[in-house]
Formats: C-alpha cells, sequence, structure tokens
C-alpha cells in the first residue's frame, strides 16, 4: 500500500495536470475572458440548445424518385436490348404517365427480351421492383410496383441523410444533428451557425455531375422546347461558342457516382482556382476509353443539369484524373469539391420549414446549468467531508480534479456540449463520489474487523476496486449503446457520461490511493476517524 513508486506518481499527476490544463481555454471562454492568442485553444463546442443555430427541414418528393427510376430503367432497358445475342431491336421508349413502353421490331423476340428484363424487374431488394406486361403481342409496358417505389424511396433518403452530414462536416460545422422525420423528410440542426444561407445553398442542390460527348449548338427553339430527338439541351453558363446552350448524347456518358475524390487546386497557367477529380477504375477505363475514340471533340461538364464546361479533349486522358474549370472563386471551388466529393445526392431536397434558435436561449440555459452544477458539487463536497472526514477531503479534491479533466478532455476531442450534456455532468458528480464511497465503506468494515490500519486501507481499495470496474464497466456498455442508437441530446448525455466513467475511475481510485499512501507513510497513524 505504501510502495508507491516515483515513476508512478509522475505518471498519475502529469495525467491528471495535463487534463486540467486542457479545460482552461474552455474556461476562460466560459467566463467571457481573453485567452491569449499564442497559446492552444481546445474548447468544448457549445450545441444548438446552448450556443443558437440554425434548424432545417428538408423534403424530398415521391414523383422525383420515380421519375429517375424511370430514367434509370430506360438505359437498362437499352444496355440490355443490345447485349443480347443477337441484338434485339426496339422501336422509340416512351416514358410517359410513370411507365416505361416500347415496341419490338420482331414480335418473335418477345420470349427473349423478357428474359432479357427479368433481372431488371426484380432488382436487387426484397421486393419486385417492376410489373411486366406485353399488349398486341409486341408492345412492352413496364409499371412500377408499389412496393418497389417505396424501397427506393427508402434507399434515397438513407443515401440523402448520410451525404448530407458529409456535406455538413466538409463546411467545418460541429457535431450537426441529423435525422429522418417520416419518409421523405430530413431534419438538420446546425449549432452556432447564426446565417443559414450558405447551408441552405449547398444543401438544397443535387450535386448530380455528368460527362457527355458534345454534339452540337442548340438553337434558341431547342433551348426553349427544352428536347431535341435523340439528344438531350443544356444551358451553358459560359456561354462561349454555345450561346443558346448544348445539345449532348442522351444516352451514356459517365456519371458522378464514378469520383473518388475531389479537391480544390489552382491551374499552373492561368493560376485560376480549379476542381481536380479523380475517377475510381472503372470511372478512370471509360473516361480514358472516351477520350481516346472522340478525340478531338468536346466533352460537356454538367453539374445540376447545366454545362460549366465544355472542354475539346486534345489527347486521351488514361490516369484517371481530370479538372473542372470555368468562372470559380476559391470558395465556390471548394464548395463544389465537397459536393462532389460527398457523392450526388440521390433525391433533390427542398426546404420546407427553417427556425433559427438565438444564443440568449443558449446563455440562459448555460447559466442554469452552471447553477445546478454549482449547487450539486457543493452539496456532495459537504456530505462527503461531514461523513468521511480526512478520506472525505481527498475525495472532494478528486471530484474537483475529475470535472476539469471532464471538460478538458471534451475540449481536445473537440466534442458538442448540450443541455443534456450538462444533465450529464451533473450526473458524473453524483456517480464520481460513488466509488470513494464504496472505498471507504470497505475500509470501515476491515477496521471493524480488527484489521491494522495499512492493512484495512489496503484490503479497502483492492475489494471495492472489483465492484467499481463492474459498474463502470455496465454504464460503459450502456452510455455506448446510447451513442450509437441515439440522436442529438441523447448523443450528447451519452458523450459526457463515457469520458466521465475514466475520469471518474482515473481519480477515485489510483490517484486518491496515491494521497492517501503519502499520508499513511508521513503520518504512520494508530487510528483513522473515517
Amino acid at each position: 500500500m505504501l510502495d508507491f513508486p516515483t515513476w508512478r506518481k509522475v505518471f498519475l499527476w502529469g495525467v491528471a495536470v495535463f487534463g486540467m490544463l486542457l479545460s482552461l481555454p474552455s474556461l476562460f471562454s466560459l467566463a467571457n475572458l481573453d485567452w491569449p492568442d499564442q497559446l492552444p485553444d481546445p474548447v468544448v463546442n457549445l450545441g444548438l440548445d446552448l450556443a443558437g443555430g440554425s434548424h432545417i427541414l428538408l423534403e424530398a418528393e415521391r414523383d422525383e424518385v420515380s421519375a429517375m427510376r424511370l430514367e434509370d430503367l430506360e438505359e437498362g432497358v437499352r444496355n440490355a436490348m443490345r447485349r443480347a445475342e443477337p441484338r434485339i431491336r426496339i422501336g422509340d421508349v416512351s416514358t410517359a404517365d410513370g411507365q416505361l413502353s416500347f415496341l419490338l421490331d420482331d414480335a418473335g423476340d418477345v420470349d427473349r427480351a423478357r428474359a432479357e428484363l427479368e433481372d431488371l424487374m426484380n432488382g436487387t431488394g426484397p421486393v419486385r421492383e417492376w410489373d411486366l406486361q406485353v399488349v398486341d403481342g409486341q408492345r412492352f409496358v413496364l409499371t412500377q410496383t408499389a412496393a418497389g417505389l417505396d424501397n427506393a424511396v427508402d434507399a434515397a433518403m438513407e443515401g440523402a441523410l448520410r451525404t448530407v452530414g458529409i456535406r455538413i462536416d466538409g463546411l467545418g460545422t460541429r457535431e450537426p444533428t441529423i435525422l429522418r422525420q417520416g419518409d421523405t423528410r430530413i431534419v438538420v440542426q446546425v449549432p452556432g451557425l447564426q446565417d443559414p444561407e450558405q447551408l441552405k445553398e449547398l444543401l438544397g442542390k443535387t450535386a448530380k455531375l455528368e460527362f457527355k460527348l458534345v454534339e452540337r449548338q442548340a438553337s434558341a427553339e431547342e433551348v426553349a422546347r427544352g428536347f431535341v430527338a435523340g439528344g438531350e439541351v443544356y444551358p451553358y453558363a459560359e456561354g462561349e461558342g454555345f450561346p443558346n446552350g448544348v445539345v449532348v448524347q442522351r444516352i451514356g456518358g459517365i456519371d458522378g457516382e464514378t469520383l473518388t475524390g475531389a479537391q480544390q487546386n489552382f491551374d499552373p497557367q492561368t493560376n485560376e482556382p480549379v476542381v481536380s477529380i479523380t475517377f475510381n477504375p472503372d470511372g478512370g477505363r471509360r473516361f480514358a476509353r472516351m477520350t481516346t475514340q472522340y478525340t478531338g471533340r468536346q466533352f460537356a461538364i454538367i453539374l445540376d443539369d447545366e454545362v460549366i464546361s465544355a472542354p475539346r479533349m486534345l489527347e486521351p486522358i488514361q490516369n484517371g484524373q481530370s479538372q473542372i474549370s470555368g468562372s470559380f472563386t476559391v470558395e465556390s471551388a471548394n464548395n463544389l469539391a465537397i459536393q462532389l466529393r460527398s457523392g450526388a445526392l440521390p433525391v433533390e431536397l427542398s426546404v420546407v420549414e427553417e427556425r433559427t434558435v438565438g444564443p440568449d436561449l443558449g446563455a440562459d440555459s448555460i447559466k442554469q446549468g452552471m447553477i445546478a452544477i454549482l449547487i450539486g458539487t457543493l452539496l456532495v463536497m459537504g456530505l462527503m467531508i461531514v461523513t468521511y472526514g480526512r478520506f472525505g477531503i481527498f475525495a472532494t479534491i478528486a471530484l474537483v480534479i475529475n470535472m476539469l479533466m471532464l471538460l478538458g478532455i471534451m475540449a481536445a476531442l473537440n466534442m458538442t456540449l448540450t443541455l443534456p450534456g450538462i444533465a450529464g455532468f451533473v450526473l458524473t458528480i453524483g456517480a464520481a463520489v460513488d466509488a470513494n464511497v464504496l472505498i471507504n465503506e470497505r475500509i470501515r468494515e476491515e477496521r471493524a474487523r480488527g484489521r491494522r490500519v495499512i492493512a484495512a486501507v489496503e484490503n479497502g481499495y483492492k475489494e471495492a476496486s472489483r465492484a467499481i470496474y463492474d459498474a463502470n464497466i455496465t454504464n460503459f456498455i450502456a452510455g455506448v449503446l446510447l451513442f450509437n442508437f441515439g440522436s442529438g441530446p441523447i448523443k450528447g448525455f451519452a458523450v459526457v457520461l463515457v469520458v466521465g466513467l475514466f475520469t471518474s475511475v482515473f481519480t477515485a481510485v489510483p490517484l486518491t490511493r496515491m494521497w492517501v499512501a503519502g499520508w499513511l507513510r508521513k503520518a504512520r497513524p494508530a487510528d483513522l476517524n473515517i
């Protein structure tokens, strides 16, 4: 018990002091004091309920998901008929009234065509996604099933949820709350963001990127009509060479899903901001094949249904890397890179509700929370000192160090403190002394059995430690489950709970044991007042 080597003392004090130093910037911030600029300043982030911020509700349209599925199905049908041996020839494909239909050139190909479409109709999910009818012996009509559309909407919303999270983190915001509400809505809460316009603009874009071969310049009539046989018409942001717009091939090309990276850079020749992009192996092969086959022609870089650049393919590009140029600023190029890096939103999202939480409410919440922490701390300290005397003083000092370390670790890990997190702080105060209560009561029992002072203290720490570790492992498992399956405020509470478990055990067991050992070695008491 009394044998505490110097290296261990230095280690324990070093960890405690380092943890407390980490809390100083946050304490200065809470007290509205200036922290020296030349020193590191890890500060605990405040959640939406404490610092204010923006609340946005996004909604997707089921009809849009349905239209996108029809578009994907059309390309799948054409590819399936083209792959058949011998090739199955079909007429124009129609997607009117939410159905896809086409006419076979030869009625004798009905069975072969049905077999080629079987995989498309079944899809990859647990339900059949398309129903097939053959009308008049030659016309195929494919209709979406309700279950298939439901699955597609659910998959699109889950993908949108992930993409929104990546985009917000890419903006540098801290611990946003992002969760689904109903079937087609997503709630986004971003603490500390007082101007939500940039957030709304970024989230509202689909970042749908495509590379398609340029056919020719569009006429004013084609742009107004928005349709041209065998191709698609897009406006050109730059307008140079294509004042009315661009006609591109409708089927084929390369989409943004093959991108693996996007980064804002500068053109080495013009020093203008550009976005450098990298394709995955499949996209790289397709891009190399397109630039090889059509060397000398232009291809359109289409972002959100607008051509932002139409460079000429002067030579084959074999390394799977390219760049997007245009009238970019550093900020707009960086935002585009974030959008592309996060992937295209599977469905367009519109803002249907927007609220701003003012910082005044947060300041009041912080004030009330600090009062609760202060009252709870003083009451616990008083009870421990009255009940356990000197050992109670050790426990109260450990409690203060525990709180400072908890605050410092949260700041170092860039965690977010919410109002439930403050409640977790108050709970940690009570839980932090549980270990000392178990140790002190065990020491009392050992003394009552007639053990000597040092033996009683040693057995008290040894026997109580088993119960302490068992209890904290159970709480740790509960905290991890709350963090993984909870959201928003529940996660904030779980963060404080889990970090507090580690700091509580550290300060209550090895730290107080070192202090008790030092006092016993120095005082050599004949009895304990505990």
